[in-house]
């Protein structure tokens, strides 16, 4: 056929081309420092969110005495660690329970096409006021360090820009998401606080684990594609005294490019981030000062079990 003989070598050249702009399209340079010991940590534990693997996640993310206290503090209600390293974590379980309520696709469209559908100029001031207050929040809070400000304060401007260009007010593309989110929720099978504590951190967090790859996907609708943000994440080093580093942390999020740094500590020839490690002490001490007769019956492990 004439046409497949003259298109071929047109195609093999448009292949070229490509390849050829590819490879002329600067790379990412490596941070420095960052084959070393606490950069490397900080990657290896990203990993598990690229994997979708919560529980995964979590075990690696502290020591095993610590992550026992952990899920004890889990199953007292004194904890909910790691889910609170999530913003609005506080909505999750209700954001949960309507998405896996009877007729929730239905309900939750209606509800959208009553609030939101083709709103596009409303929904852009609102995702720019809302980024307006978020970072005078984050900057006027007490409770966040000086490295939580200037990462938190970047991440809302970053998403501040994406909703006002994201189509958050197309019917038929929130359609389709809420049709995703609520059946990995019904599968998660996680409605409310009594379901997580009966589920356990390690329980909830692998039933949770398909909640959060169908979250991933719904964003990437949106033109948010935060797998991109997790496998573009780059580390290195700022300093290493001893058992204690600042690793530097640098990741692309929607149109622009984050860079904080974060603290951690050396245990057992381990890095471990400082936040974590703290939190498992909160939750040791917690134990320590509740009386034994106020404490919840911790429901035994398969292994135990077993």
């Amino acid at each position: 056929m004439p046409f497949r003989r003259h298109a071929s070598p047109l195609v093999l050249l448009l292949c070229l081309l490509c390849a050829l702009l590819a490879a002329c399209k600067p790379q990412p340079q490596e941070l420095a420092g960052a084959t070393s010991e606490p950069a490397a940590a900080v990657r290896d534990l990203i990993g598990y969110l690229q994997r979708d693997d919560l529980a995964g996640f979590a075990r690696a993310a502290v020591p095993a005495e610590d992550y026992a206290a952990l899920e004890t503090a889990w199953r007292e209600d004194r904890s909910r660690w790691p889910l609170t390293e999530l913003p609005l974590e506080d909505r999750l379980v209700p954001m949960l329970a309507a998405l896996s309520a009877p007729n929730a696709e239905a309900n939750l469209q209606r509800s959208f096409e009553r609030q939101f559908a083709r709103q596009d100029a409303d929904l852009r001031d609102a995702a720019r006021s809302l980024g307006l207050f978020g970072v005078q929040y984050v900057k006027n809070e007490g409770q966040y360090t000086p490295e939580q400000r200037l990462h938190y304060t970047q991440v809302i401007n970053a998403l501040s820009e994406w909703g006002q260009d994201a189509p958050l007010g197309d019917p038929a593309l929130a359609r389709n998401t809420v049709r995703s989110l609520a059946a990995a929720a019904r599968t998660a099978g996680i409605d409310s606080e009594q379901a997580l504590r009966e589920a356990g951190m390690e329980g909830s967090l692998r039933k949770l684990s398909p909640f959060f790859a169908a979250a991933k996907a719904g964003f990437a609708r949106y033109g948010l594609p935060l797998e991109a943000s997790l496998t573009g994440l780059r580390t290195g080093l700022v300093q290493q005294q001893g058992d204690h580093a600042t690793v530097r942390i640098h990741y692309p999020l929607g149109e622009r490019e984050i860079d904080s740094q974060v603290k951690l500590e050396r245990r057992g020839g381990r890095w471990y981030f400082s936040d974590y490690l703290a939190e498992a002490a909160r939750a040791r001490a917690g134990a320590a000062a509740t009386p034994a007769s106020e404490q919840a019956p911790v429901a035994p492990t398969p292994e135990e079990i077993d």
